[in-house]
């Protein structure tokens, strides 16, 4: 039996998180950020690339937008993997995500990532098992080469629910103001619903131990915003930086 079903994974905040109080945590979280990304980039012996998956209007962009707003542009990267390009397509499916991954003293997020190959190729059964199986290794392999070379990997999955997916989706019909994101695609995929769970279980299941998946209740994007934060916070913490002295010639 796979240790993470979704399905037994509340998509909403425990009930003794409250709005007022987390939303006030994670403004105090932000500035930590903001201090350890100056920290990171002023010391530039390590790098970190955070990852966020997860379903259709599950709140990719707006987790990127509202927990990394303090910090400074300058050490920090956001990539979007969307359908390869027809030069992507002629490599190995890896070579563009390691083009992107960040150098020492910055910060890279990746919107979707190296996944999206054992997740909608699978669905759409574009590959089989056996592929399945074989990337899952290529992409633990390639994971501890980022680990061995200084790159600490931190990967998110946004749990949203199935009801506040569809709440989401009807909203950019209607909502002048996010009508730019509406895409027919995202609604037929949802016929696909099931097949993305049991792909991303899949996908828990075969990481690699050296970056495992965090599941991130999704449903309220303020505790979301909480959750990413304090794990990166407390991620950098870990790394014990201190600033360089100062440099003589």
């Amino acid at each position: 039996m796979k240790k993470n079903k979704l399905n037994a994974i509340d998509t909403r905040a425990p009930k003794k998180f409250n709005k007022e109080k987390t939303n006030h945590d994670l403004l105090k979280l932000k500035i930590k950020l903001e201090e350890l990304q100056n920290l990171l980039f002023a010391e530039g012996k390590h790098a970190l690339l955070v990852i966020l998956q997860g379903m259709d209007a599950s709140g990719k962009d707006g987790a990127i937008k509202h927990v990394f707003d303090t910090i400074n542009p300058m050490g920090c990267r956001v990539i979007a993997f969307k359908k390869p390009t027809e030069l992507e397509m002629k490599h190995d499916f890896l070579w563009r995500i390691h083009q992107n991954v960040p150098e020492k003293g910055m910060i890279h997020i990746f919107n979707r990532s190296h996944y999206e190959d054992v997740l909608i190729q699978r669905v759409h059964k574009w590959i089989d098992k056996d592929k399945v199986k074989e990337r899952f290794e290529h992409i633990n392999n390639f994971e501890n080469l980022l680990k061995d070379s200084g790159t600490t990997v931190l990967k998110f999955y946004l749990h949203i629910s199935k009801e506040e997916q569809l709440k989401r989706l009807q909203e950019r019909l209607s909502d002048k103001t996010k009508m730019w994101k509406h895409n027919d695609e995202d609604i037929k995929e949802r016929e696909y619903w099931h097949d993305y769970r049991d792909a991303y279980e899949d996908a828990f299941e075969n990481c690699s131990k050296y970056a495992p998946w965090h599941i991130v209740p999704a449903d309220q994007n303020w505790y979301k915003e909480y959750v990413i934060a304090k794990k990166i916070v407390e991620t950098l913490e870990g790394f014990k930086m201190k600033f360089p002295g100062l440099k003589t010639t």
